[in-house]
């Protein structure tokens, strides 16, 4: 789970990648390391590495949040590690990495009160006639359409449609039936056909909110350090993700971004609806979108941030995204 780019500054979060924040704060509860074969924590940060892409993917779509599916899959990185012991080395690592990712999409829907009609519709039949839908944009059209669904037809037209998988491996992934997973894909693609989905209307943002973000800008951008430190709560929450999770006091989170290596600065933005301040990064001649983060408040202060700049494939994956304010 490495980020791009970053070598200078890898381990100056008190050296707590992911998988130390895992071993620092599981390791009496569950010794990661405990019982695994040598070196197979290795081997399975290697394969996440090449699977995290189309793992981030499905959970962004899942969730419809480019921000709230890299959570997931750090949720889902982080089950995985804390199972790997009783894995059976055997089988291929994929299956068991989407179905523990479904779940934790399945369990974010949920907590966000989201219905699954396909689930609960318990008088539809599972042997239903096939659909001739109208024709269907497929891949990344496909992705951004699936929002409007209910859970388990959006998971089985992701798998089926846009990562290719086979009616019966989705069966197992989503813990149904192959008549099931058909029955699921026909409601589906019926309902994708049938009417022009809405795009997600823009996240009520709060004024306060607003002005801690603009002034979080203003004083990060001056580097006024202090200043920061005054938006925040006594007991303020960050977590950089992939590196970092704690408290903020503690964490050496400017002497990072002073030590970044290449020049950046902070703005404004919307991510999938969502208001959030955008890293920027100098190219050549302009400064160009990096990556986010989030802000939740206590009141009129900060009490929890979730910086993602060691993740620049958040951005491009997210459906839609504007800067608020010059670049």
């Amino acid at each position: 789970m490495r980020g791009r780019g970053v070598s200078p500054v890898r381990n100056s979060y008190k050296k707590r990648d992911s998988r130390k924040v895992i071993e620092d704060e599981h390791r009496e509860q569950d010794p990661i390391n405990h019982g695994c074969q040598p070196g197979y924590g290795e081997s399975f940060l290697d394969t996440v590495a090449a699977l995290r892409p189309s793992l981030h993917r499905y959970c962004a779509r899942m969730t419809g949040s480019v921000m709230d599916g890299e959570d997931v899959v750090q949720e889902t990185l982080f089950e995985a590690y804390r199972k790997l012991d009783k894995f059976d080395d055997s089988r291929p690592l994929k299956p068991w990495l989407f179905r523990i990712a479904h779940n934790r999409c399945i369990d974010f829907l949920r907590s966000r009160g989201v219905r699954d009609e396909a689930e609960t519709a318990a008088a539809v039949p599972e042997a239903v006639p096939p659909v001739v839908p109208a024709l269907l944009g497929i891949g990344k059209a496909v992705e951004h359409l699936v929002v409007s669904l209910p859970p388990k037809e959006r998971s089985c037209l992701l798998l089926k449609d846009v990562f290719d998988y086979s009616l019966e491996e989705i069966a197992e992934l989503v813990g149904s039936s192959v008549g099931g997973v058909k029955a699921a894909l026909n409601r589906a693609r019926t309902k994708l056909s049938e009417s022009a989905p809405k795009g997600k209307s823009a996240r009520n943002v709060s004024k306060e909110l607003k002005q801690i973000m603009q002034l979080y800008v203003d004083r990060f951008n001056r580097r006024d350090w202090d200043g920061v430190r005054e938006l925040t709560t006594a007991d303020a929450q960050l977590r950089v993700a992939e590196r970092f999770a704690g408290k903020f006091e503690e964490a050496s989170y400017f002497t990072n971004y002073e030590r970044w290596p290449w020049p950046w600065k902070l703005a404004l933005g919307e991510v999938d609806g969502e208001q959030v301040v955008v890293i920027l990064r100098r190219g050549a001649d302009t400064w160009t979108p990096h990556s986010a983060i989030r802000f939740e408040l206590a009141g009129e202060r900060i009490e929890r941030i979730v910086d993602y700049i060691h993740c620049p494939w958040v951005l491009p994956a997210a459906k839609s995204f504007v800067l608020t304010e010059p670049s």
